[in-house]
């Protein structure tokens, strides 16, 4: 029997290591390799080879708890991985809320939109309420639900400095995937419908900075912390004007 070419053998791996991204992701090299069966040096090289072709990129993912370190490195899906594999399911989507809009008008794609998110909301409503009232606590509960679901979150609390008052500190919550990005750039809908559920389990008025379906780096969440979420003294709060204001850590986070 003739030898299996390299190159070809190294190709069929690729697509081995770049399958498992798409169903998996994100997901880190160690677990790649535990998944595959195969060392850290040859899941790295193959990682190496599809982000070098831009079929897939890397998400840096807090690690929980005090002192946990750099971010860890998971990997997802590309725009362009997306549509180097296919996007039927995103065609059928995009066709299916086009007819529903042209026959019921746009309160219908808004509806469904709602009810795609009131799950989210029913499954993250327990463990951000277990947080209790303190707003930052929560919106921590919410990031690491996010991530749990595949939206690699963090959330970064943002020091009000003088002459401003502390009561103007934030969260801001950024979100580094988005599994309808594509889908939710035609319906924007779908950003309004997530973000009025994250304001409701926080439990302040939250405002949408930027999203990766228009073009944002990560999809950015301002959430003031100057009150409690239920019963606490109030402080008015104000969103950053601009995207301007939001720091280099969101603006430049991968």
């Amino acid at each position: 029997m003739a030898a299996v070419p390299v190159a070809d053998s190294d190709e069929r791996t690729r697509d081995r290591v770049l399958g498992a991204v798409l169903e998996h992701g994100p997901i880190s090299a160690a677990e790649l390799g535990d998944m595959l069966g195969f060392t850290p040096a040859a899941v790295r090289r193959h990682l190496d080879h599809l982000a070098r072709s831009g079929v897939i990129e890397v998400k840096r993912v807090a690690k929980a708890g005090a002192g946990a370190g750099r971010p860890a490195r998971r990997y997802v899906l590309s725009s362009q991985g997306q549509s180097t594999l296919g996007n039927d399911y995103l065609d059928i989507a995009t066709l299916a809320l086009k007819q529903l809009q042209a026959v019921a008008g746009d309160d219908a794609v808004r509806a469904f939109a709602v009810e795609r998110f009131a799950d989210m909301e029913r499954r993250y409503a327990p463990e951000v309420e277990q947080a209790g009232p303190d707003i930052t606590a929560r919106a921590q509960a919410l990031s690491a639900a996010l991530s749990r679901d595949g939206f690699v979150a963090s959330a970064a609390s943002i020091e009000a400095k003088a002459p401003l008052p502390a009561a103007l500190s934030s969260v801001q919550l950024c979100q580094g995937h988005c599994p309808i990005q594509q889908l939710a750039a035609q319906f924007p809908v779908f950003c309004d419908a997530e973000t009025e559920v994250f304001s409701r389990l926080v439990g302040v008025d939250v405002r949408r900075l930027s999203t990766l379906a228009r073009g944002g780096h990560v999809c950015t969440t301002h959430i003031p912390t100057g009150r409690l979420a239920a019963g606490g003294p109030q402080v008015p709060q104000a969103a950053p004007a601009s995207l301007d204001e939001v720091t280099n850590h969101q603006q430049e986070r991968p």
